[in-house]
Order: structure tokens, then C-alpha cells, then sequence
């Protein structure tokens, strides 16, 4: 029986999407969490509760399962699970990514380091555990310069630098996110801060599919909103690119030489880039796919989801077509204006109705705490637009989100 298992966090934005797929497929799913009564709603009777922070004990639990119920792939979907799939698919003999080279993806020291004689421009780093002097370090620190948490992502933590009084704080305040509860429980892993300097230019987003090492591009991302700090809330993503073909091309050859470095064979892949005259420059490559909700501004062939794709590679069904549909479209994450509590967004019929706008989800409820980076981790909601051109599906996305009232009370 083909029978798949879906490594999901109660927080993941994509578990309905998922699962969806996976229905249209007509495949068995099981779905493993940390806090499965959440999920119980979405595959009720087939849940596995798993230990996500003890990756040795999560393997454990999920080959113990697996010995009544062999799975024929197992998937990661977001940061958080990756590595426990590799571990997992290793320990059962499936096709898999090295749990080495995951594990490269997640640690943005071992990344950069991997990286740094593999041809690519690479900025100049180092890293430093929270009992570390900040002011030493900031005095040998180079500016600008941005400061990330080593192991957390969607740009929690990361902040850039000018000087030495802002690299401090800076580290400071990182400390105080590294020492939050949920952060803390990861362990050692999680209580270091990568320096590195900070690179200029525009920045892109590849989304592609590994087959035995092989990229297939599915497709690239213009961010058109300048993210040059002090922090790096991403906002907007546009398909196709507007780079001109050369540099779109050098894109793509950097994906494959950051590929190779990493050791990265099967599945997605995520991977961010700046782009400036003296090249292009990775800043991440996740062995996943796109986070949040985006991957719903993306179609193939005959109106196939990234999801149905994804587990079709996984599973070594057919895949009929990896030509995403030629219409440009684009997808925004609706900014966070501040901390405090969501009470409420109004004017979505308003932007519902803008001219090439798909939809505009809100995926936080009303009356939940709400943060922008480098604090919090979730975005207000989506905007999504299809449209003639990329440029008018920007201009879609704009006009929309300027047709929303958010009001966020004080906590």
C-alpha cells in the first residue's frame, strides 16, 4: 500500500493544503505532530504523535509506527521537521536527502560555512554563543553588518547593524528571543548568533524540485520591496522574474552550485538570494518548499498545486508537467504595523474586489497577539493576484492591501 507520512507543526499554515493534495491523490496519509488533538480535525484516526525537539526519540517513535504501517515517503514541511524527515527516511532505507546535508540547511553557520569555497560570492562571518561578550564582538564586527539566530527562521531574530552601540542592542535583544521558552526547548543549537556583512541589492526567491541532484526551476520570484533592514519583514513575491535573462541564468547556476556544496538529491527546495553587481549571493536554501501560504499563488500544467507535485515526486508517481502556468502572478504577506492584539481587519471585500485579485485570507484570528519581525514569526494574512504582467499584478497587490484597516490594540 502507498502510504505517506506528513511531518506537520500544529503551526504550519499549509496543513489543509496538504492534505488536500493528498486526498486528490488517493493516497494513505498519516499525518505526524507534536500536538496532534489539533490536527485530529483535519485526518482523524490517522495521527501519529511525535517528538519534534529529541530528534532520536522522534525517529524512534516513527519507525516503531512504521513497523505496522511502512510508509513509502515521508515529507518535512516546514523548517521545523526537515531534519527529522531525513533522519527518519534514512533510518527506514527511503529516498532521501542526507540528514547531514538537511541539517546544512538549518544551521545558517554550517551553511555558510559549506558555501564559503563553493564559488558563489559569500560575505564574511562568524559566529558567537550568547555568553560572548556582545561589545567585544562588536568591535571586530564588520558594517554594516546583520546578526540572525542560527537556527530560527522567518526573519525572527535577524537585525542589522551600522555601528557598534546597534550591534549590541542588537544581541541583546536577540538574546532575549533565544531565551524564550518555545526557542529555548530546541537546545544548544538554537543559542548561537551568526554575523555576518551585510550584502546589498535586490533580493529573489527560486522555488525548485530535485530529482537525484538534478534542479527543475518551477519558478522565480522577483521581491520588488527593498529589505535592507534594521529587520526583514518579506512582504511581496512576483512570478515571473523581471531580471533581465543573464542574470536569471546566473540565478539558476547558483542555485545548482549552492546544490552541490550542501549535498542536497531529492525534493524542494526554497532558496533566497541578494543580487548585486558583483553577482548573485545566497543567503538561504531550505529543503522544503515555499513557506506560508504562497504556494497557492503557483499552478502547473493543467492546474496541478505545488503540493499535488511535491507528493507525486515523493511518492515516484508521474509527474505530467513542471511548466508553471505563463500568467504572472504574485502573492503578499500582509505586513504586521505593530505589536499588540489583532482586533480586527476590515475592508477585505474592498480588496477582494481590486482588479486581478484572487483572494485575501487572514490567517491570524481576531483577539491573538500579533508581532512584526524580529519578534514574531506569523504574517496577518495573504494576498494573492493573478494579472497581465507582473507589473500589474504588483500594482494589484498595493492596491489591495491599501484597501485594509487593521486596528492591533496594546497588549
Amino acid at each position: 500500500m502507498t502510504r505517506l507520512l506528513l511531518l506537520l507543526p500544529t503551526t504550519s499554515y499549509r496543513v489543509g493544503d496538504f492534505l488536500s493534495a493528498a486526498r486528490r491523490l488517493d493516497v494513505d496519509v498519516v499525518v505526524g505532530s507534536d500536538q496532534l488533538p489539533v490536527l485530529e480535525q483535519y485526518a482523524s484516526g490517522h495521527t501519529v504523535t511525535l517528538d519534534f525537539t529529541d530528534l532520536t526519540t522522534g525517529v524512534g517513535q516513527i519507525t516503531g509506527f512504521a513497523e505496522s504501517h511502512p510508509f513509502t515517503a515521508i515529507i518535512g514541511i516546514d523548517d521545523g521537521t526537515t531534519v527529522l524527515a531525513a533522519m527518519a527516511s534514512n533510518a527506514l532505507g527511503l529516498v532521501h536527502n542526507s540528514p547531514e546535508s538537511v541539517v546544512a540547511t538549518r544551521d545558517k553557520y554550517r551553511f555558510r560555512t559549506a558555501l564559503a569555497n563553493a564559488g558563489p560570492p559569500a560575505p564574511s562571518f562568524q559566529h558567537f554563543t550568547l555568553d560572548h561578550d556582545p561589545r567585544a564582538a562588536a568591535r571586530a564586527a564588520p558594517y554594516p553588518c546583520v546578526l540572525k539566530p542560527v537556527a530560527l527562521a522567518a526573519s525572527r531574530g535577524v537585525i542589522r547593524a551600522d555601528n557598534e552601540a546597534e550591534f549590541v542592542a542588537a544581541f541583546e535583544r536577540i538574546t532575549r528571543i533565544l531565551n524564550e521558552p518555545d526557542v529555548a526547548a530546541v537546545g544548544a543549537t538554537a543559542q548561537r548568533i551568526l554575523v555576518e556583512s551585510f550584502i546589498p541589492g535586490q533580493e529573489v526567491a527560486l522555488e525548485g524540485l530535485l530529482d537525484d541532484g538534478e534542479l527543475h526551476v518551477l519558478a522565480l520570484f522577483d521581491k520588488p520591496d527593498p529589505l535592507d533592514g534594521p529587520f526583514f519583514e518579506e512582504t511581496i513575491f512576483v512570478t515571473p522574474s523581471r531580471l533581465p535573462r543573464g542574470v536569471q541564468d546566473n540565478i539558476v547556476a547558483t542555485t545548482q552550485q549552492a546544490i552541490t556544496a550542501l549535498s542536497l538529491r531529492h525534493g524542494p527546495i526554497h532558496a533566497e538570494f541578494r543580487v548585486n553587481d558583483d553577482g548573485v549571493w545566497p543567503l538561504e536554501v531550505a529543503a522544503r518548499s515555499i513557506g506560508g501560504l504562497c504556494a497557492r499563488v503557483l499552478s502547473f500544467g493543467a492546474g496541478v498545486a505545488l503540493e499535488d507535485l511535491i507528493l507525486r515526486h515523493a511518492l515516484g508517481l508521474p509527474l505530467a508537467s513542471l511548466e508553471r502556468d505563463n500568467q504572472p502572478a504574485g502573492v503578499m504577506m500582509i505586513p504586521t504595523p505593530h505589536a499588540g492584539i489583532l482586533r480586527s481587519v476590515d475592508g477585505l471585500e474592498s480588496a477582494r474586489a481590486v482588479p486581478g485579485i484572487n483572494d485575501v485570507t487572514i490567517s491570524i484570528p481576531r483577539g491573538q497577539p500579533v508581532a512584526p519581525p524580529p519578534d514574531g514569526t506569523r504574517y496577518l494574512g495573504f494576498i494573492f493576484a493573478r494579472d497581465d504582467t507582473p507589473d500589474d499584478a504588483e500594482a494589484a497587490l498595493r492596491q489591495a492591501h491599501d484597501c485594509l484597516d487593521i486596528t492591533i490594540e496594546p497588549a
